[in-house]
């Protein structure tokens, strides 16, 4: 079985993958005039603004629950993982993927805007299976993405995060993994039995404050060890280029698992981001593509990076040569992982790192599985749009509490090996349908800034962009929602 999820992987993420996420979040940016460098400030003031409806969520809760789908087990085992395998350099090629994908993000998001709709429950829902049926005119394609997002989100994903809390629980306290199955299921079930708007509201609370203790704690063991920071800043670029001898053999891999993990990490092009996206309240689809590109940001040049300085400072990192055997072992007997982290914070906190790595990987991958969760509810919501079938619903609530629970006590290799099945393939199939419908989200921008340079409140008309299929949008120029 292991070798055939290794072919399956081998296939999904070739370089041809590595190329399409590069390529297109290099091509957005420069059909957005760089706008996650230009709009930063307009970013930063968007996030706060506090628009809301009984169907639909504030842009600040549409962030925090889309950044528990990007602040995950990604930015510690995932960020360690890039290093054991691909270097140093991997971490660069990490940012180069958030700076770019920044702009992929602001064209998904505002897609899943533009196009999103209400279900039978009066909610707002949207997502990447939603907008290439009406902006493509493509049922079919829509209906393989919702498919496989069901099943990438619902069964695939969320074991990798289980498996990290697991892995973290049971360094720093000796915690069964048994024991950590069962605490995680009865907390997600209560969770996701309250809906969406239990989620929104766990999430606005839950997100800033796990990322902001993470950060902090991460500048603290910087402070300690600052006269280190020039040389890791120095051995990342050099690791990068292939220009640092030590890390020489691991130059191709950089890329890829840079690549790899920062996509995994950040999510933008993935797909998943747009659907929390959807459920803003906001009076213009650019609105919410500003604050989604700014959560690209907060993932990984904040996140990543706090994980990434804290295992380089420190030196508590293994490479792996390609070949098998190790080019650097700092920590013998200790696999890639969230004992980087362990290992890095306890180094100069003695006492409190494995703790500390513990609760905030905790925090970070249960946040997420419960955004894989509402992922995975939308998807079913899209399917279910002609045929009610609530059993759908409650399938899903039972499999993912069943993953979850096998995710904590299955091998970790597994694990992200099939976390990374789903993770391309959803890649793949939303970067083409961006690259292919990307004309409405860019018409968006212009329309956006065109107004505010008219010094008035952006309002979202599409007809007058040549938009079809916009319906919700229509409706609401002719009738504004009275929630």
């Amino acid at each position: 079985m292991d070798a055939v999820i290794d072919a399956i992987n081998g296939i999904i993420w070739s370089r041809a993958l590595i190329v399409l996420c590069l390529g297109a979040g290099l091509y957005f940016s420069i059909r957005t005039r760089f706008m996650q460098v230009r709009s930063v400030g307009e970013m930063l003031r968007l996030l706060f603004r506090g628009e809301k409806s009984a169907a639909g969520v504030t842009p600040f809760q549409a962030l925090a629950m889309s950044l528990s789908g990007r602040v995950g087990t990604g930015n510690i085992a995932g960020v360690a993982t890039a290093i054991a395998f691909g270097g140093p350099g991997a971490v660069f090629w990490m940012w180069t993927v958030a700076f770019l994908g920044a702009s992929t993000a602001y064209v998904e998001s505002a897609l899943a805007q533009i196009y999103k709709e209400k279900d039978d429950q009066g909610l707002y829902r949207g997502g990447p299976a939603y907008f290439i049926e009406k902006g493509m005119g493509q049922k079919w394609y829509a209906w393989i993405f919702a498919i496989a997002t069901i099943v990438a989100t619902g069964l695939l994903l969320p074991g990798v995060q289980a498996n990290s809390i697991a892995q973290g629980l049971e360094t720093a306290w000796g915690i069964a993994p048994s024991v950590t199955a069962a605490g995680v299921v009865v907390a997600l079930g209560f969770i996701i039995f309250g809906g969406v708007k239990r989620i929104a509201h766990f999430a606005e609370i839950v997100v800033p404050f796990m990322a902001l203790a993470y950060i902090l704690v991460a500048l603290t063991i910087l402070f300690l060890n600052i006269g280190q920071l020039p040389a890791v800043v120095a051995l990342i670029f050099r690791s990068a280029f292939g220009a640092e001898a030590a890390f020489g053999a691991v130059l191709g891999l950089a890329v890829e698992w840079g690549v790899k993990r920062g996509i995994y990490s950040n999510e933008a092009g993935q797909g998943t981001g747009p659907h929390a996206a959807a459920a803003a309240e906001v009076s213009h689809p650019a609105k919410q593509g500003y604050v989604q590109a700014f959560s690209i940001y907060v993932d990984t040049l904040l996140v990543c990076s706090a994980t990434a300085f804290m295992i380089l400072s420190t030196g508590m990192y293994n490479v792996i040569r390609p070949a098998g055997g190790m080019i650097r072992e700092s920590l013998p007997g200790v696999d890639p992982g969230p004992g980087f982290a362990q290992n890095a914070v306890e180094s100069m906190l003695p006492g409190y790192g494995a703790g500390f790595v513990a609760v905030a990987l905790l925090f970070f991958a249960f946040t997420t599985i419960v955004a894989y969760y509402y992922m995975a509810e939308t998807n079913i919501a899209y399917v279910n749009r002609e045929v009610h079938r609530p059993w759908m619903t409650l399938v899903l609530r039972i499999g993912i509490l069943a993953v979850v629970s096998y995710g904590a006590v299955n091998s970790a290799g597994s694990a992200w090996a099939l976390g990374d099945i789903g993770v391309g393939l959803m890649a793949w199939l939303n970067i083409i349908a961006i690259v292919i419908l990307q004309r409405p989200a860019l018409a968006a921008l212009r329309d956006y800034e065109r107004q505010k340079r008219a010094g008035v409140e952006p309002v979202f008309d599409p007809e007058s962009l040549g938009i079809r299929n916009a319906e919700f949008w229509k409706q609401r120029l002719q009738k504004p929602d009275p929630d």
